[in-house]
């Protein structure tokens, strides 16, 4: 991007369901209200692009808006183009966006591809695998004077922004003892998930617990030293293997449990889409706190004359993302969903202007001053201030494998994770 512009480029790479349900509609609102400029998709093969420019939901909230697919919508579906994204990402000018969100074993190479272009990285959770990939970009985005920033969402739920203010007050006293679940729907098999979601490259715990683990981090501060997790095997309908179902223990630095529960097997017809709630038992000074959240049902039930949600009776979270009428044409998103993109874009953005009118070593460290800043203040998740979730899918990566044996995580100069014994 050009220091003279505050309109960076976007190029998403990863077409499913995620850019269709999250990502795509929160870039056409941030282009439409002139924060960003073009965007190009960009996937393995033209099905998902097609699907998402005939999207009748993305037509009815942006009229009129479109993105750039690569491969072109009439590139023939059985055909791969596994490389067409480093082509896109190398065509933009140095300092734009690039959003990964493809299979997690796949982002540390499409981020790889972005910072060596000098492309600041928005990228879906977990970052990667393991922890010695997440220094690795650290350091070269830091290099590089980048933002990397993962989109851990609920961190913008406004009762997690509240919980963490109020914690760190010491209001809640000492967190000691949790559980969280996240239990996605069972069409998830159905779906694209089959073939990669499988035993070798994910889980339900890494890949949704995930969220928990981070948003207790965030609120309290507090480091896990600890993960196991046991797997549920299943079959996937092309006859992929993969755990369908985890159940995660994390320790926390200071003596405090937490169980997490995951799984792709919530009911397609019922009521919440999803089954997922948090629940943290503190200790104050002869007394007990507690921080629940219930993130399946927030107060909303509709009962609808047909099924097009899915079901005829539905839970609602205009919390996370929905799209509703206002002052402008078509709909907006709105929720902790949107406004973690926007705070992602908005800080790239930021990055660049801290350099605006400079050049060379002066331009770099300002861009390196604002970085910290972000670092420092710990909304974003970087590399940098989350490396504690690198650590937590390394550790429960080893954990699943040996059926649930317990991993340690070490910090100090150089971090690791090694199964206990």
């Amino acid at each position: 991007m050009n220091q003279s512009t505050d309109q960076p480029q976007v190029v998403v790479v990863g077409g499913g369901m995620i850019t269709h349900d999250q990502i795509l509609p929160s870039l056409y609102h941030l282009q439409r209200t002139g924060q960003i400029g073009p965007i190009k998709v960009c996937a393995l093969n033209s099905a998902p692009l097609r699907a998402l420019a005939e999207s009748n939901r993305l037509k009815e909230a942006f009229p009129g808006q479109s993105f750039e697919a690569s491969p072109s919508l009439d590139e023939t579906p059985d055909k791969m183009h596994p490389d067409l994204y480093t082509e896109a990402i190398a065509a933009m000018p140095k300092r734009n966006v690039v959003v990964v969100a493809v299979p997690d074993h796949f982002h540390d190479p499409v981020i790889r591809v972005a910072l060596e272009h000098d492309q600041h990285v928005l990228a879906v959770k977990p970052l990667v695998p393991t922890y010695a990939q997440s220094v690795v970009i650290e350091e070269e985005a830091r290099k590089r004077g980048l933002l990397v920033a993962v989109e851990y969402h609920k961190r913008f739920d406004r009762r997690s922004l509240d919980s963490r203010n109020l914690y760190r007050r010491g209001r809640f006293g000492e967190f000691r003892c949790g559980e969280a679940k996240m239990i996605e729907p069972y069409y998830y098999r159905h779906s694209n998930f089959q073939n990669w979601f499988t035993k070798e490259n994910s889980d339900p715990f890494t890949y949704v617990g995930c969220h928990y683990v981070d948003l207790v981090y965030f609120i309290t501060g507090l480091r896990p030293v600890e993960v196991s997790v046991r797997g549920v095997e299943g079959k996937f309908p092309n006859g992929n293997i993969g755990y369908m179902w985890s159940a995660g223990r994390v320790v926390w630095e200071n003596g405090a449990v937490m169980s997490i529960t995951d799984g792709l097997g919530y009911p397609d017809e019922g009521a919440g889409t999803n089954d997922q709630n948090l629940m943290m038992y503190c200790e104050g000074n002869d007394c007990g706190a507690i921080i629940a959240h219930d993130d399946q049902y927030r107060g909303v039930a509709h009962g609808y004359v047909d099924k097009l949600a899915g079901a005829a009776y539905r839970y609602v979270s205009p919390d996370y993302f929905r799209m509703v009428v206002w002052e402008g044409e078509g709909l907006r998103p709105v929720g902790y969903g949107y406004d973690s993109i926007e705070a992602i874009v908005q800080s790239a953005k930021r990055v660049n202007a801290a350099a605006a009118g400079l050049s060379g070593a002066e331009a770099l460290a300002q861009r390196q001053k604002v970085l910290r800043e972000i670092d420092d203040r710990g909304i974003l998740a970087t590399p940098a201030n989350s490396y504690i979730n690198e650590l937590v899918t390394e550790a429960a990566r080893l954990s699943i494998a040996a059926d649930g044996a317990a991993a340690v995580i070490e910090y100090g100069d150089k971090p690791k994770v090694h199964l206990r014994g």
